[in-house]
């Protein structure tokens, strides 16, 4: 019997304008490719929940970045005033820099690149696909608010999948506003009994599974054309 051999995962760096953002980037064997994951909403890399969405991601032969999207002194300004975890702008062109640093990583250069975001990080996800359509081939939005991506919306070309938890109401309108602006391959899955968190029992695995198909479906191998057709689950 052939023993599986553990994913290495590092600390790494990113420079992003002056900030300095600290991540963990996990490569599996045979990598298919990396989702980096746009936290929001006070989060971090060391988010339980965005580990056990990773870990799943990296079984699945997907390398992953986990990234804190504000530097430290902004996370403790943060954490008093609320004042960086809307400022989709900055978070977005983060996520930017993110896809701009692998693309220079010999481990994971050749990897198409997707994208994971959370709460306001979704929309971050969204804007560093609209400013890099060449690179980021997909991405999955988990208890995102994607409609705060404005204008960025319309300029997405990568394949786009909401997930969102069946009894958060209002964030259900909110992602079905914005899937209406997304011109690109486009979906929208409700998970029944899912709060805000996916804290209730096997949602979150259901959500993470599912993001897990849609970046199987769309990450292209390396050197095949985006996918260019277009479809939409109603809301």
């Amino acid at each position: 019997m052939h023993s599986r051999l553990t994913p290495q995962t590092r600390p790494v760096q990113i420079l992003a304008g002056t900030a300095l953002l600290d991540g963990d980037l996990t490569v599996p064997e045979r990598a298919l490719g990396l989702v980096i994951f746009a936290h929001g909403s006070g989060s971090s890399r060391f988010s339980s929940r965005n580990r056990a969405v990773s870990q799943m991601l990296t079984d699945g032969r997907f390398a992953t970045l986990l990234l804190d999207l504000l530097t430290s002194d902004e996370d403790a300004i943060d954490l008093r005033t609320r004042e960086y975890r809307f400022d989709v702008d900055r978070l977005g062109h983060r996520v930017v820099s993110a896809v701009d640093w692998a693309r220079g990583e010999s481990d994971v250069a050749a990897l198409p690149i997707a994208c994971f975001g959370a709460s306001t990080g979704a929309a971050a996800a969204l804007i560093a696909a609209a400013h890099r359509p060449d690179s980021v081939r997909a991405v999955v939005s988990r208890g995102g608010r994607p409609d705060l991506a404005g204008a960025a919306l319309a300029q997405v070309r990568a394949p786009t999948l909401l997930i969102v938890g069946g009894d958060d109401s209002d964030v259900i309108t909110l992602n079905q506003m914005a899937l209406r602006e997304l011109t690109t391959t486009k979906a929208i899955e409700i998970v029944p009994g899912a709060g805000h968190l996916f804290e209730e029992a096997d949602t979150l695995d259901t959500a993470a599974r599912v993001a897990a198909q849609w970046f199987k479906r769309y990450l292209p191998v390396e050197g095949a054309p985006m996918e260019r057709r277009r479809t939409e689950t109603p809301p």
